[in-house]
């Protein structure tokens, strides 16, 4: 009798599968496909905006100086300064409050505007007459810098 239940038992745990293969077959993987808002979808540019946003959002000034051109300029018509990726940069920067604003045209969509790719996109729209902060990145030698932050 004992033998007859342990068996019953065991059919009944084989017989029904826990998973029913018609309704979970395998799928391949899938690769994470990242949509972005660029009008640049070079995996290039997008890791290179990816890491400046982030260097921004740190304050981390070795990264960020490490992304700028040498001449990068962050005061609209002043003559270019013999190192603008110094400590002059970051430290207008702080005394200007500057951060919070150039971490939100950082946020806002790149477009192409002649040889730059440049944020907010209404800089680049010929329609408005934007005079805001913008910030401009350029591919120089091979690499994308970061070119630019001003306003006016």
């Amino acid at each position: 009798m004992i033998q007859c239940l342990v068996l019953l038992t065991a059919l009944a745990f084989t017989a029904c599968p826990t998973t029913d293969p018609k309704k979970n077959p395998k799928k391949a993987a899938k690769t994470a496909e990242h949509p972005t808002n660029e009008e640049n979808a070079d995996v290039d540019f997008q890791a290179f905006v990816g890491r400046l946003r982030k260097a921004v959002k740190a304050h981390d000034v070795n990264t960020i100086a490490a992304m700028m051109t040498p001449g990068f300029a962050y005061v609209l018509g002043a003559t270019p300064a013999e190192d603008r990726q110094g400590a002059g940069v970051f430290q207008y920067w702080d005394e200007n409050g500057l951060w919070v604003e150039l971490d939100g045209i950082l946020s806002e969509h790149f477009v192409q505007k002649e040889d730059y790719m440049v944020a907010p996109p209404q800089f680049a729209d010929p329609a408005t007459d934007y005079t805001g902060y913008r910030a401009g990145i350029r591919r120089e030698k091979g690499s994308w810098k970061f070119v630019y932050f001003v306003n006016g």
